[in-house]
């Protein structure tokens, strides 16, 4: 069968929904139901057991990638040969750890007619946790009292700073809130076993928490903005509901932010709200959240408007959204066969 001439080929990270999910399956929603012409997904993932992976009506087909650590010229070889197969026009990378890579990457892949649309390595690093707090006062945005520590032996020095409760958080992913100084030497083990160095020791700020999924164009302008605040909360702290909120500070907050940093593509401002109604910037995440679906349905769909601006079609910029719409999240058993997951460990595709 011969494919039509409006076919978009993207490809997708992200496929695994663990409880505490990847963005993968909410971005490819919102793309299949955004862009409005026939729409090929190809998946990329990292682990076999990656649900999307198997998952074939939201997925077309899916290839194993190299985990982020086998650097840039292991994923640009993997890349050539999916796309010898695939013709990818765009590439939407959705983890916090493969973003190095892909933009290192940008202009290769631009020469081979693949389409991205990411930061650059600068705005990247600009809000990585290592540097959020002297990017929030440069930029005049409030964001906790922090130190970078390599040691647990430094753990005592933010106790003096800070006090506790402390938040211990992970080079790239998890936090821990520590209430004393064994919880905190027990969360930074943890941490560097997993993520590696340093550990991020923040200022804890007791509130409400907010998330504001935002799309910058790359010259300063926010061409969509959605706050929403979590109405239920798994141990991880992950979102596993939540609300569309109307607030014009939230909307302020997320803009200033976009026009200080000229930020381009998605990415997720987590924000503590005090009881003076005072707004820190506790994270800025990158790429889209997992629960950038429900952007679409509030009217306001980043996943596709970012694939119109990376291949270069007009997108205006968003300006209502419905509040009160409510995304929770459930599990589902998805039922696969083992000769499918034996093809995806054996050949890496599927």
């Amino acid at each position: 069968m011969e494919k039509p001439d409006n076919l978009l080929t993207i490809a997708v990270t992200g496929l695994n929904a663990i409880d505490s999910p990847g963005p993968g399956i909410a971005v490819i929603r919102g793309l299949r139901e955004g862009l409005h012409r026939p729409v090929r997904i190809i998946g990329l993932s990292y682990e076999t057991l990656e649900p999307g992976i198997y998952m074939h009506d939201v997925v077309d087909k899916t290839y194993q990638i190299p985990y982020p650590a086998a650097g840039s010229e292991a994923l640009l070889r993997r890349l050539q040969y999916i796309h010898e197969k695939e013709q990818l026009q765009l590439i939407i990378p959705n983890f916090d750890a493969e973003l190095y890579n892909f933009i290192r990457l940008g202009p290769a892949l631009k020469n081979m007619g693949i389409a991205t649309f990411l930061p650059s390595q600068e705005q990247f690093d600009a809000r990585d946790k290592i540097n959020l707090y002297r990017f929030g006062k440069k930029h005049n945005l409030l964001v906790p009292k922090d130190k970078i520590i390599n040691s647990p032996a430094e753990l005592n020095a933010c106790e003096e700073a800070m006090g506790f409760p402390l938040v211990v958080k992970g080079k790239f992913y998890d936090a821990v809130v520590a209430y004393t100084l064994e919880q905190a030497q027990k969360a930074f083990y943890k941490l560097t076993a997993k993520w590696g160095f340093p550990v991020i020791v923040q200022e804890y700020i007791n509130g409400t928490e907010i998330n504001i999924a935002v799309l910058g164009d790359g010259k300063g302008n926010a061409v969509s903005i959605i706050p929403m605040r979590k109405l239920y909360i798994t141990d991880k702290g992950k979102a596993w509901a939540g609300i569309t909120l109307e607030d014009d500070a939230l909307i302020k907050i997320a803009g200033d932010f976009v026009k200080a940093t000229q930020w381009k593509g998605g990415c997720e401002l987590e924000i503590m709200r005090t009881k003076k109604n005072e707004l820190y910037i506790m994270e800025i995440n990158p790429r889209f959240p997992a629960w950038i679906y429900l952007t679409a349905a509030a009217g306001q769909n980043q996943p596709a408007a970012l694939a119109k601006m990376a291949l270069g079609e007009e997108q205006p910029f968003y300006t209502a959204y419905e509040v009160g719409k409510i995304f929770i999240r459930y599990s589902w058993d998805h039922i696969t066969d083992i000769k499918e997951f034996h093809q995806i460990s054996g050949m890496g595709e599927l």
